[in-house]
């Protein structure tokens, strides 16, 4: 008598990740404020774009309008393909979080990073006052949700299925039967 398996994909079974802790459900909820935080910068920011064009020319009083006109443009193209990566950022890591990635945990602390280098730009310009509360507030929910991500109970949910983990599987007994 011949044995049948069972017919799969072909692919192993992943055990089942259990819930996500409370401190990765939170990081997640900060993560979709920062996306909604950056959909509000960046309608605002194209709300009051109006005044570019006289901006570039107080700061560059030699160019051309043509020059002027396409530096605008330019600006403009940048801030609409910044603000829809950033909305895009926010949303992907806030999904590969809650889902218990850790390489999205690193990421997320690695975009983090680079956010701080940013805001130092941000604060070493003058700028209007929501030119600065957007990004202190951005900075401000990406800390939180980072600062979760690391936190002991997150660190367990991150921790790779069906792999083992000396500090925690040497804790285990054997059944009696195999020793």
């Amino acid at each position: 008598m011949s044995y049948q398996p069972y017919p799969s994909s072909g692919k192993p079974v992943e055990p089942e990740r259990p819930p996500a802790p409370p401190s990765v459900v939170n990081a997640v909820k900060l993560m979709y404020v920062g996306a909604a935080i950056s959909v509000i910068s960046l309608v605002i920011s194209l709300a009051s774009i109006g005044g570019t064009k006289d901006a570039i020319r107080k700061a560059r009083p030699t160019l051309t309008t043509t020059q002027v006109n396409q530096l605008n443009t330019f600006i403009i193209a940048l801030a609409v393909v910044s603000g829809v990566i950033g909305v895009a950022l926010w949303l992907w890591m806030a999904r590969a979080n809650g889902q218990g990635k850790n390489w999205a945990r690193i990421l997320s602390t690695v975009l983090f990073g680079l956010a701080t280098l940013d805001l130092f730009g941000v604060l070493s310009q003058p700028k209007t006052a929501l030119g600065f509360i957007f990004p202190v507030l951005t900075w401000l929910v990406g800390a939180g949700a980072v600062f979760l991500l690391w936190r002991k109970d997150s660190t367990d949910f991150f921790r790779p299925l069906g792999k083992y983990d000396p500090s925690v599987d040497a804790r285990v007994k054997p059944p009696s039967s195999l020793q």
